[in-house]
């Protein structure tokens, strides 16, 4: 019994996102202790009463519960309450999977409206891919029908394009073999840093510029020549008629 249940609690719990990969593991789990059939097989229904098949009942409830109980180890308690009065393995399996369909749908519309509309806005080049490519994997994970292919991320992502990229992927486009959703993201990636580099270049120009203009302005300010003190005539004659009144005085 404790093998048995040392070996369930090395499968991740479920949780509210995970629900995809936790479904995967769980049924191999299950179908390596030969569990799968009293889940969701051909052993779902317990057989009857009668006392020829009382064998055949203890059986299938020592399979049953042992199911139940790997079931219930294996999530979060927040979702325990919605099986804990489940009477058999195959109606605690279809309860957690309608509750995730639901839950699912409502994620996935909500993943859908924010790649829609998505563009780069400030995010960096990088940022911009990541953010795309995340969202869709979100959505394969919800539904594999949902599931966008790298050609259809490409679009997304050249359609929310900054305007300041236009003219390059023009020109991408006339090359008689598109590069992959990778090989776009590395060339618009060395776009983004070329573009940068020569942003910080014109900067540093308009500031020698500046610079230089200052310094002549201030050698010619310099070299301008001023009047004489002796020039100033006016407020010498008028100090040395007062002088000249005073005597007289």
């Amino acid at each position: 019994v404790m093998e048995f249940a040392n070996s369930v609690g090395g499968i991740e719990k479920l949780t509210h996102t995970n629900y995809k990969d936790w479904k995967s593991c769980l049924k191999s789990y299950l179908q390596g202790q030969d569990l799968w059939d009293v889940v969701n097989g051909a052993d779902t229904t317990s057989p009857t009463a009668a006392a020829e098949s009382t064998e055949a009942l203890r059986k299938w409830k020592i399979k049953a519960g042992k199911a139940l109980f790997v079931l219930k180890a294996t999530i979060q308690k927040d979702l325990l309450d919605h099986i804990c009065d489940a009477k058999s393995p195959e109606e605690a399996w279809d309860t957690l999977s309608t509750l995730f369909s639901k839950k699912n749908g409502a994620r996935l519309q909500m993943l859908e409206n924010e790649i829609g509309p998505i563009v780069q806005v400030n995010l960096s080049m990088s940022n911009y891919f990541m953010k795309v490519k995340m969202i869709c994997q979100d959505m394969a994970q919800l539904d594999e029908e949902a599931k966008i292919s790298n050609a259809g991320q490409r679009r997304i992502i050249i359609r929310g394009l900054k305007q300041e990229y236009n003219g390059f992927m023009i020109a991408i486009q006339g090359w008689p073999t598109q590069p992959t959703l990778f090989e776009l993201e590395n060339l618009l990636t060395d776009q983004e840093s070329l573009a940068q580099q020569m942003a910080s270049l014109s900067v540093k120009e308009n500031e020698e510029a500046l610079f230089v203009g200052q310094g002549k302005k201030f050698k010619h300010n310099k070299s301008r020549k001023f009047p004489n003190r002796n020039s100033f005539k006016g407020p010498r004659l008028q100090l040395q008629n007062q002088s000249h009144l005073l005597q007289l005085w």
